[in-house]
């Protein structure tokens, strides 16, 4: 039996969290909602969502704030939400770790598509503990990436990883020694092609060395700085 889908919701605007809830429900997702920041970011750290829908302008703490401060607790899938459409705000969401945005007005179906896309990228767990063969596991010493489910492991121990962290990852996995520039990186991960700031990509990779270096020193070297040029993945025996 499936479980269900939880989403938060956030958005100041009634009108707008009442139409994304209509939507979302039509999809037998249970949906939670907050008006701003502060409640957003407390319900988001005590209850376990699988998708947050964040507006980024709400008064008081905005959508920037409060995913900069999830992500310090939690790796909670978040699409933000916005009116603004600059590419300055889309790179400084993904920059905290916005894993999808979306531009104001928006097409409620066009939201719901994107909820579905992420739930399943994120998907933890996507098959039964059963021993079945699983087809797209990429090992090496000290980590395992388990495409088939999401998950990835540092020496035998669970890494949290939010979805872009773990694209990110298996991107470059999926070509050891091979060196990718980071407006390489930014089209293939992130289906953007920016123009100017390409420091998306410097802070994703921050973040993920840190998640490794908690859980494997040996992992977190395996990401690895070429400089003057990009990133790449090198193979770590000892």
């Amino acid at each position: 039996m499936e479980k269900d889908v939880k989403i938060l919701v956030v958005d100041d605007e009634e009108r707008i969290r009442r139409l994304l809830k209509m939507y979302l429900e039509r999809e037998n997702y249970i949906i939670d909602e907050a008006e701003d920041g502060y409640e957003a970011l407390f319900k988001a750290i005590e209850n376990e969502y699988d998708v947050i829908l964040l507006d980024l302008m709400m008064p008081g703490k905005d959508g920037i704030e409060v995913c900069r401060e999830l992500r310090e607790k939690k790796a909670t899938p978040v699409i933000m939400l916005t009116a603004k459409g600059e590419e300055v705000n889309r790179v400084q969401g993904f920059e905290v770790g916005t894993d999808d945005y979306i531009v104001k007005p928006f097409s409620p179906r066009e939201v719901v598509l994107r909820v579905k896309a992420l739930l399943r990228r994120s998907s933890q767990t996507s098959f039964l503990q059963t021993e079945t063969t699983t087809k797209d596991v990429i090992v090496f010493p000290f980590l395992t990436i388990d495409n088939d489910a999401h998950r990835v492991s540092a020496e035998g121990k669970e890494v949290s990883l939010t979805p872009k962290e773990y694209e990110l990852l298996y991107f470059l996995a999926k070509s050891p020694d091979k060196v990718f520039d980071r407006e390489q990186l930014l089209k293939e991960v992130w289906h953007y092609e920016f123009f100017g700031d390409l420091r998306t990509v410097d802070t994703h990779v921050k973040r993920l060395r840190e998640k490794l270096n908690k859980v494997s020193e040996n992992a977190a070297r395996m990401i690895v700085t070429v400089w003057g040029v990009g990133y790449k993945f090198e193979v770590v025996n000892g």
